[in-house]
């Protein structure tokens, strides 16, 4: 269960949704987003709607999120207000699922939760799952006034400078990723780099550790364990993750912000297709 976390009102236990399903206040959105988009056709949680990562997310022309305006017409089209509280949840022990979470706060939408085991674990348990998608009446959705960039997101530059002053970088890639061995993941030859390894001082935390076989996250003390103790970061001082495009490490970014309360998370989403790609970017093996 989630007791014990810095932030537990951060997860929603599936057991608790499958029991209140049927009496959701109208104030709650449930949101699948996934890493294959097609998947949520084939069944979903009852009163679920799909967010694509890509399509939704991310702008279709430059590498970067969509504009304020364009996500206040993605949440007003899907029935959210800036009072909805959005449940995430998806494929891929919530991988994806963090990272809609992610950009949801870039935005400014902070009523985020995560659904503990997410896709896995309700599909797992034999909860229902229908094809039937769901319509809710547009809302009106403020325009954020500008993301939060500066907050919980780093640059190529910011990174750089971070360098500097030897501060904590966490690569949430597979091992392989980080010596150099692997260019790319083999299901994912589009996110394909010149050159492998990882940032200079960076250490190898992959993102899975931080997950049971369950999906679920593990104990506040077992992440305890892997982040401060055998990773050595401390709450109190920024930390930078990176992973490939973003998305991995949006859900090592949940874990020590919201699971273990470390105040200065920030996510490098250029991550390596950015920096691996980079002239002149200095690389470690």
């Amino acid at each position: 269960m989630s007791i014990g976390y810095a932030f537990p009102d951060k997860l929603v236990e599936v057991e608790w949704l499958a029991e209140n399903l049927n009496a959701l206040s109208p104030d709650i959105r449930i949101v699948e987003s996934n890493e294959d988009v097609l998947l949520y056709d084939t069944g979903h949680i009852p009163g679920a709607v799909h967010i694509d990562w890509r399509k939704d997310l991310q702008d279709q022309l430059i590498r970067d999120y969509i504009s304020p305006e364009k996500f206040a017409q993605l949440c007003s089209r899907n029935g959210i207000t800036a009072d909805t509280t959005c449940i995430f949840y998806g494929d891929k022990s919530n991988w994806w699922a963090c990272y809609a979470l992610w950009a949801f706060e870039l935005f400014g939408h902070t009523k985020a939760k995560i659904l503990n085991g997410g896709r896995d674990k309700w599909i797992k348990l034999g909860l229902p799952l229908t094809k039937e998608k769901p319509s809710y009446e547009k809302t009106f959705y403020p325009v954020p006034p500008q993301r939060r960039d500066s907050e919980i997101r780093v640059f190529y530059e910011d990174v750089l400078s971070f360098l500097k002053t030897k501060g904590p970088l966490i690569d949430v890639r597979s091992p392989g990723e980080y010596s150099g061995e692997l260019l790319h993941m083999p299901e994912y030859p589009q996110e394909g780099v010149l050159r492998g390894g990882h940032i200079p001082g960076a250490k190898s935390v992959p993102w899975k550790t931080a997950v049971k076989e369950d999906s679920t996250f593990k104990s506040f003390a077992d992440l305890r364990e892997i982040y401060e103790k055998e990773a050595g970061l401390d709450p109190e001082k920024e930390t930078i993750v990176y992973c490939r495009i973003g998305e991995r490490s949006s859900h090592s970014w949940f874990v020590l912000k919201y699971l273990l309360g470390h105040k200065k998370v920030k996510n490098y989403d250029g991550s390596w297709t950015e920096w691996g790609n980079k002239v002149a970017a200095p690389i470690e093996r």
